[in-house]
């Protein structure tokens, strides 16, 4: 078979290009995670095991699981070449010139796993197509949305985290989904739970699926699920997987009489409904609703202003927010309406199998719902649900098209999240190569099928540039901006919700009214 991305040399150039511009990104602006990283190197460097979860010095106290704390401790061993200072404990907020060339290349380096990983998923697209022109082949396209991705880019190098080895991880347990080798991705997804737990959301996906393809060997002829192909030793097997991972993991701290510290860390629950920063995600609206709400209730008179909390109405976008007019919304709340929202895709996961595509539209549809209800959820997770999107996108032009719309809303939500002047013309070209790129491509892939978007979506898609310029340009220089700070968020937010929104309910609809071939019931 050729080789992935159109031949090794494509790939090869592709992956040193993004590594080169990670490169040039060094000097960039980081956030308070790049401190909170160096935090955690200087924890697990100097303290026993016993004391990882318990350390408070600083306000970013370790909230990973034991996998990632071990994968700092590894790190803080090479960080004492580079600046010994930023591995004390009290030397908070500490940025040497060595401390940030260590953390950045740290965090380019350990991108070499997302690089195999897109390999091997380039490797399991269909490329029926046969393109003369390299550029056209859905495994190049495909190569150029993952490791180019924008989201991806602008988090890890720029605002800084290590989303680009763990999404690699993600990627190469897909791929070895896609490939049959069922017992290495049950292990690789389990281990990357153990690293960060947010991939929880995701898990029924792999649960279902695993069950469906590996525990169940066989189908009867309609597509539905032969019960005597059951096998004992498959669930044993992956059983076996699941607990030794756990207990290598977790097994030291269940000695030590310490999970219930680690459970209280990796799930905070006081933490408010919704980040500092309003994700784009149906809270957003809910939010916006009750602001408008209050705001008409207070001009009618139907509300008594002495009653409304100072915070809900200047403030704006403070992690406690305190509904007004609608309920207010507890973590209970949130845990169940994301388990709604994940059973539909789930059933027809069981239900309608259509192998690897099935799974991974189930995989998209959980990270989807969990982002869209989840409590204090990041703006940054929708990145969980664009990545294995971009490998449906490349074979089907349904597909294709929800991926656009999900992608240019999901990235520009992300605006934000970098907002010192200098890069500004660096996240607007970026964003704008990359968005360029994915709608040239995938029309010139799918030229031959109907237009990827219809003419409303163009147009929402095409708003996001005058509310860019109002957001950057205008609003600074408006009295408004002394007053009203959080309303370019607000704008974002809501406008990036209703674009999220719509994708997810467009992806349901594709996935519960699809019809299964007969080769796929074969199957």
């Amino acid at each position: 078979r050729a080789m992935a991305a159109g031949g090794p040399s494509g790939f090869r150039a592709l992956a040193l290009g993004v590594s080169f511009l990670k490169c040039l990104l060094i000097p960039a602006y980081y956030s308070t995670d790049f401190e909170v990283h160096r935090n955690w190197l200087a924890i697990t460097h100097n303290l026993p095991l016993s004391q990882w979860y318990y350390e408070a010095t600083s306000e970013w106290t370790l909230d990973y699981p034991p996998f990632f704390a071990w994968f700092e401790y590894a790190l803080s061993h090479v960080a004492k070449y580079f600046d010994p200072k930023m591995l004390v404990i009290e030397n908070l907020n500490y940025t040497s010139r060595a401390t940030v060339f260590f953390q950045r290349f740290s965090v380019i380096f350990t991108d070499i796993l997302f690089i195999y990983a897109v390999r091997e998923c380039c490797r399991c697209v269909n490329g029926k197509r046969a393109a003369k022109d390299i550029l056209e082949k859905p495994t190049f396209i495909l190569a150029v949305l993952l490791l180019w991705n924008f989201g991806l880019l602008i988090v890890d190098h720029i605002h800084f985290q290590y989303n680009g080895f763990l999404f690699g991880l993600m990627l190469l347990s897909v791929a070895r989904l896609c490939q049959k080798r069922y017992l290495e991705g049950a292990f690789l997804f389990a281990v990357l739970l153990h690293f960060k737990h947010i991939y929880i959301y995701v898990a029924p996906a792999y649960g279902i699926y695993l069950l469906r393809s590996y525990c169940f060997t066989a189908n009867n002829a309609d597509g539905s699920v032969k019960w005597r192909s059951f096998s004992l030793l498959h669930v044993t097997l992956l059983g076996l997987i699941v607990c030794l991972v756990s207990a290598l993991s977790l097994g030291p701290f269940i000695v030590l009489g310490q999970l219930p510290q680690i459970i209280s860390r990796l799930f905070p629950f006081k933490r408010g409904l919704c980040h500092a920063y309003w994700a784009p995600n149906f809270w957003a609206l809910y939010n916006a609703m009750d602001k408008a709400l209050t705001i008409f209730g207070l001009k009618c008179n139907f509300l008594d202003p002495t009653k409304i909390p100072k915070a809900s109405m200047t403030g704006g976008l403070v992690q406690e927010f305190q509904h007004t007019v609608l309920p207010s919304v507890t973590p209970l709340v949130t845990l169940i309406c994301t388990f709604i929202s994940i059973l539909p895709s789930v059933f027809c996961l069981w239900f309608k199998p259509q192998g690897p595509r099935g799974f991974l539209q189930c995989l998209v549809l959980c990270a989807l719902s969990s982002f869209m209800f989840g409590w204090h959820v990041h703006e940054k997770a929708i990145l969980l649900a664009i990545l294995p999107l971009s490998l449906l996108s490349v074979q089907r032009a349904k597909d294709a098209g929800i991926y656009l719309i999900l992608t240019t809303t999901g990235h520009f939500s992300l605006f934000p999240l970098l907002f010192t002047p200098p890069e500004l013309p660096i996240k607007i070209l970026l964003m704008l190569l990359f968005t360029v790129y994915s709608f040239s491509s995938l029309k010139s892939l799918f030229r031959r099928e109907r237009p990827l978007l219809n003419w409303l979506e163009t147009i929402y898609l095409i708003q996001l540039v005058p509310l860019e310029i109002f957001c950057e340009m205008i609003f600074p220089l408006t009295p408004w901006k002394r007053h009203f700070p959080f309303v370019p968020l607000l704008l974002t937010s809501v406008y990036c919700a209703l674009g999220v929104t719509y994708a997810w309910l467009k992806l349901y609809v594709s996935v519960l009214t699809e019809r299964i071939s007969v080769r796929q019931k074969a199957e």
